[in-house]
């Protein structure tokens, strides 16, 4: 696939570092000659100094045989510009935009992005896939990592097994003897900075992350079983007023009638609008590394600390801050993945990393074949998948012990129908049915080839 990415800061540079591994065609766009030649000298890639959205920038990087553009650049005026003269000048059948302004994304403007208008095919907001990563986080207490799949009904979450975990040292095929009709299989480990796809007869130790996918009813009974049965935070306060921030808030009141919710921003002009905007929600003007405006939030009192502003190093201190004030947990935004190696070692109970979000969701349309969700997982070492098996897949119509299934690969859960199925050795695989799996960075081209659609469908 020949893909052109508009964009070479993290995101961009992310997107272009995993398709280039899958040995695709892959031109970077930039006016920054610095990061265009850094992206040279460390990717397979070709980089361009230039502006994204002018037609000879994008003449040179080949947009005429592009299958794809993705524009990801700071500003969301030139990702769209960049996506309508790929359209009109060079027929790119696929055309992605990094959006952040709401106003653009308002419900009832909803048909500027048309064809007849500007042609994007898939529009991605970074605050809003945050803000609703946050809430999934905050529904799961006890889970480092939470993302659904299938229509909501397949949830993957990652569980870390302290020393309490009741299901250390125990072979993973013996817990589904222990646990018939738990719909759960554990698809991944995380260990000594190491990540693998576990076999039947493996063990979790203490201090192992495990990822498992599960029925989305039978999400909390799997953590309970990890020994993690914390309830769901009924007092929160959110450290930043921005979109994310009102978005998480705005959300709970909308779904939460009980939790209270104490928003701290430092903006004045900012506080005073988005404390207009929300109906139960306490805001306060202030700095969240300001131990007063903390004791003030009840931070003593919270079951939970969320810090949602755009400074990396003002969200680690106050969750450092919250905790030791008498704060019972904290999940903390970081953008900067140099920080994310010892957020663990500070006191950080979970974070989220917008970067990694955003990539995952371009990633889901990247992929070939028929697959309908991607979420990128330790920095893109491995990808949770979920994919549509078609009649001609070679997944389907033999027992799932008699496929020569890639190594690196892992069969979570089965949608079909409405039914979630958990996958054994007798189970065949049929068309239509969703297949939820674990796959190493090294094994998803494997993936995308078990359900593309060959020509003999047709």
């Amino acid at each position: 696939m020949k893909v052109i990415i508009c964009g070479a800061g993290r995101v961009g540079y992310g997107i272009a570092e995993r398709l280039s591994q899958e040995a695709n065609d892959v031109s970077v766009i930039d006016t920054s000659p610095s990061l265009i030649n850094v992206i040279r000298d460390t990717l397979d890639v070709r980089g361009y100094v230039g502006h994204g959205a002018h037609p000879d920038v994008l003449a040179r990087a080949g947009a005429a045989e592009a299958d794809m553009i993705i524009a990801v650049t700071l500003y969301d005026e030139i990702n769209m510009t960049a996506c309508q003269v790929a359209h009109s000048l060079f027929s790119v059948p696929t055309k992605i935009a990094r959006i952040r302004a709401q106003s653009y994304l308002a419900p009832h403007y909803s048909d500027l992005f048309s064809r007849e208008h500007l042609p994007i095919d898939v529009i991605i907001s970074p605050e809003m896939e945050v803000g609703r990563m946050v809430l999934r986080r905050i529904a799961l207490p006890g889970a480092t990592d939470a993302v659904r799949f299938a229509d909501e009904r397949v949830t993957m979450v990652a569980i870390e097994c302290n020393e309490e975990c009741p299901v250390v040292n125990t072979p993973l095929e013996q817990l589904s003897e222990l646990f018939p009709d738990l719909k759960a299989t554990v698809v991944g480990i995380w260990r000594n900075e190491q990540l693998f796809v576990p076999r039947s007869g493996d063990q979790l130790e203490i201090g192992d992350l495990a990822y498992v996918i599960s029925d989305q009813e039978h999400v909390r009974r799997t953590l309970g079983l990890f020994g993690h049965e914390e309830q769901e935070a009924a007092r929160i306060v959110i450290a930043g007023g921005g979109n994310i921030g009102l978005h998480v808030a705005r959300s709970i009141e909308a779904r939460q009638t009980r939790t209270r919710i104490r928003i701290i921003e430092h903006n004045r002009e900012r506080a005073v609008k988005i404390a207009d905007e929300l109906q139960r929600t306490v805001v306060l003007h202030g700095s969240s590394l300001d131990q007063q405006i903390l004791t003030e939030a009840d931070i003593h009192d919270a079951d939970l600390m969320v810090a949602l502003t755009n400074d990396d190093q003002v969200n680690i201190l106050s969750s450092v801050m919250a905790k030791r004030l008498g704060c019972k947990a904290n999940l903390t935004l970081i953008n900067n993945p140099s920080y994310q190696d010892f957020t663990r070692t500070l006191g950080i109970d979970a974070h989220i990393n917008p970067r990694a979000v955003t990539i995952s969701r371009v990633l889901q349309h990247v992929r070939r074949g028929r697959i309908r969700g991607v979420y990128s997982v330790q920095q893109g070492q491995a990808e949770v998948i979920e994919a549509e098996a078609l009649e001609t897949s070679p997944l389907v119509g033999m027992p799932l012990r008699d496929l020569q299934i890639p190594d690196g690969v892992r069969i979570g859960a089965v949608l079909r129908g409405s039914a979630v199925l958990r996958p054994e050795g007798e189970m065949r695989i049929k068309a239509k049915d969703r297949v939820v799996m674990f796959a190493t960075v090294q094994a998803v081209r494997h993936v995308e080839q078990m359900f593309r659609v060959s020509l003999e469908f047709f």
